[in-house]
């Protein structure tokens, strides 16, 4: 028996190689997507429409006796079926162009230089982190993260340097391609087979690494109420955070740690919660301002926990008191080789941090931040300083 799996286009069988077609017909068994298998209506042999999950298609493979081809959109192993199948069966893959590689030549612009993203088939969420400030960002769709709907999206962040160039039917009959505003597409309708792709226009926004206090709209008339820029660039060197770890944001506040961290794990998930609605509520206008499309709930941690996927980084900046409650969930869920990062003022709640981690097994490290600021005094400079935190750092093993 042998399995091919064979990319084919929007026009059907002149997107083929002769030698393709004749390997469809030859076939005992063709599988593919309805429109894919609309195609082949003169095929003899026994046709599968695939529907619902992949793991029924892979039984049926297993057990198929005959020569079977599989019909792929364009390049099966690009956000396609091909690299599913190729590690669960034997097979032989054979593309065809891609719809991104259809796209970019009708935009008439080079594609190696492209970000590369889906939302076909997925959460929309994390996506402002993961592609600010790349010049050309590919994206698949789908019929409900559509291009308008995506439009939208990127406007509640607002990311207004980018055009959208819309690719609709990319090879077939009904075949439209247009450059538009992020306000025009969001009020336009497309056909469900298109790739987007966005070109900025205009430079992004750039915040490196510690982003000034003020920058953040913070409580007023208790304006202050953040993790201060030198505190938050110091905890978030001990968090250790990668490109697609999942960070826990424990009384957010302001969401300058959330913020920042989303700078780094750009790939990952950022989760914040905050006991206080009108703090959450700036913490949300914030991370609009910043574009960081993080995961946020209102309440008491732990409560809102369990919403969260496991962390491979947790900073705590107040537990309002339940610290042996907070670091239980924090301790048994933080994944191997995480880290935990808590700052306390107090010297009552550094021991009572140290006490738990030892409890729980954890390495712990603590640094004493005593911070001053430089600050005009008349015609002088004098030194103006910060509260003394203590940054604990635990560790799980691997």
């Amino acid at each position: 028996m042998a399995i091919k799996i064979i990319g084919i286009g929007d026009d059907g069988k002149l997107s083929l190689l002769p030698m393709y077609e004749q390997w469809v017909y030859e076939s005992d068994v063709l599988i593919g997507g309805k429109r894919h298998l609309d195609f082949f209506q003169d095929f003899e042999g026994e046709k599968v429409a695939i529907e619902g999950g992949l793991s029924p298609l892979v039984e049926r493979l297993k057990n198929e006796e005959g020569n079977a081809v599989v019909l792929a959109s364009g390049d099966p192993l690009f956000y396609g079926i091909g690299s599913y199948l190729s590690t669960k069966l034997d097979v032989e893959i054979y593309p065809y162009l891609s719809s991104i590689q259809l796209a970019f030549s009708r935009l008439k612009e080079r594609w190696q230089d492209a970000y590369f993203t889906s939302v076909h088939g997925r959460s929309m969420k994390g996506l402002a982190q993961r592609i600010d400030g790349y010049k050309k960002v590919a994206i698949l769709t789908d019929e409900q993260n559509s291009p308008s709907a995506l439009a939208n999206y990127l406007l509640s962040f607002g990311m207004t340097e980018y055009k959208m160039f819309v690719a609709e039917n990319l090879g077939g009959e009904t075949e439209r391609c247009q450059l538009l505003s992020l306000e025009e597409a969001a009020n336009q309708l497309f056909s469900p087979l298109n790739v987007v792709i966005l070109k900025q226009v205009e430079k992004s926004p750039v915040w490196p690494l510690g982003i000034e206090d003020d920058e953040f709209i913070q409580r007023k008339p208790d304006k202050g109420l953040i993790t201060k820029k030198e505190v938050r660039t110091l905890s978030i060197s001990a968090l250790q955070l990668k490109r697609d770890s999942v960070v826990w944001d424990i009384g957010t506040c302001t969401g300058s740690v959330a913020i920042e961290a989303a700078k780094i794990a750009r790939e990952g998930q950022i989760f914040a919660v905050e006991k206080n609605e009108a703090d959450l509520e700036n913490c949300r206008e914030n991370l609009s301002k910043f574009r960081v499309d993080a995961h946020t709930v209102h309440g008491k941690a732990p409560e809102g926990l369990n919403e969260f996927a496991d962390p491979d980084a947790v900073f705590i900046g107040g537990t309002a008191g339940g610290m042996e409650t907070i670091l239980d969930v924090c301790c048994s869920r933080l994944n191997s080789g995480g880290r935990i990062v808590l700052n306390a003022v107090t010297i009552e709640n550094l021991a009572e941090a140290m006490k738990a981690f030892k409890e729980r097994g954890f390495e712990t490290a603590v640094t004493l931040a005593q911070i001053s600021r430089s600050k005009p005094i008349l015609h002088l400079t004098r030194f103006d300083a910060l509260n003394p935190i203590y940054i604990i750092t635990a560790k799980r093993g691997e």
